[in-house]
């Protein structure tokens, strides 16, 4: 086990009085909102990633006070976790069988590949349990999304969080230009491209951006099959959980849960969404407020992150992030020729 601060316990978990929370919460608050602001006028780049830039940023300027961190521990935990639940709303089950099984199928055979091939990539090149998972987790589902959310479930170090964030924007932000020209040149077109970028484009955001060359109806394919990637991240986590409940040992001490209750709640949101009663303006609402809880999260976790613990993960970890976008983009491509 690393000597850094285990990203299960970033800090202490707060007791006691909520008043210990508002430094902190406070501190969240403007860091969100900062964030926020950044991703209004840089599109391509969520406010998921600025939140764990801008937290590492505060982590190292002498910015925060010692009365900060209870409820900067709160937020990492709690809000986390309210924000997967709320993801769910973003999904429906009509919408996404309007697909077809060929591009489902084509959609989950390039999620596992994709993982499972990370997975082994992570192996071979010597890089930690926690930061493995992390990567084959982000970039197969969802980017930092999915990061964030079976960062809950594994033993990870804070360093692996950044770090597979930091890959997933990097990459993905490669992605946005190599997607328009790659599938020009494999015969790519409209709902195709579209449906290649949804496939093996990382964030949502950089997803749009690299299907808008080729139309609007490239882009609403490309979001409706990102989607479809989300849906798998339920099942993924809940089987990245009861691994990592295998491997712990029963000393009574904590223990990764079966299934973590907020993937409960992410698939009762998504049945929620599938009825069709929620007007458009509470969805819309729900989205936003989706993505300032999990920036809120990731900002409080990222303070807890050192640069130099960051910088020893070196090129090994930039290389298995080459390894596994240069994966998912010719896994995708050959799923949706033998599928569709």
């Amino acid at each position: 086990m690393a000597t850094t601060t285990s990203a299960h316990t970033p800090h202490p978990t707060p007791r006691g009085t909520p008043a210990r929370l508002v430094p902190g919460v406070l501190v969240t608050a403007v860091g969100v909102a900062a964030a926020y602001a950044l991703s209004l006028v840089l599109p391509a780049v969520s406010a998921l990633v600025l939140a764990v830039v801008l937290g590492v940023l505060a982590g190292h300027l002498p910015l925060l006070p010692p009365s900060a961190r209870p409820g900067l521990a709160w937020a990492t935990r709690r809000l986390l976790r309210v924000g997967v639940v709320l993801l769910g709303l973003q999904l429906s089950v009509t919408r996404l069988l309007g697909l077809g099984l060929g591009t489902l199928g084509a959609v989950v055979s390039t999620v596992v590949v994709t993982f499972l091939g990370t997975l082994l990539l992570g192996r071979l090149l010597g890089v930690s349990r926690g930061l493995n998972l992390l990567v084959a987790t982000g970039f197969s589902i969802c980017g930092a999304s999915a990061i964030a959310a079976v960062e809950g479930v594994v033993d990870a170090e804070d360093e692996d969080v950044a770090t597979s964030v930091a890959l997933v924007t990097l990459y993905g932000g490669l992605a946005i230009a190599a997607v328009p020209a790659v599938g020009a040149w494999l015969g790519l077109a409209g709902p195709g491209l579209g449906s290649w970028a949804g496939m093996s484009v990382h964030e949502v955001a950089q997803v749009v951006a690299a299907a808008s060359p080729a139309g609007a109806a490239a882009v609403t394919t490309a979001v409706i099959v990102k989607l479809g990637r989300v849906v798998l991240l339920a099942p993924l986590v809940a089987v990245v959980g009861m691994a990592e409940r295998r491997r712990c040992p029963d000393t009574g001490g904590r223990r990764p849960p079966v299934v973590p209750l907020f993937l409960v709640g992410f698939l009762a949101m998504i049945a929620v969404r599938s009825t069709g009663l929620l007007p458009a303006p509470v969805l819309d609402g729900a989205a936003t407020l989706t993505t300032l809880l999990l920036a809120a999260a990731l900002f409080a976790l990222g303070t807890t992150v050192r640069i130099p613990a960051l910088v020893r993960t070196g090129a090994r970890a930039v290389l298995l992030g080459l390894c596994s976008t240069l994966l998912i983009g010719t896994t995708a491509f050959v799923c949706l020729r033998l599928f569709t």
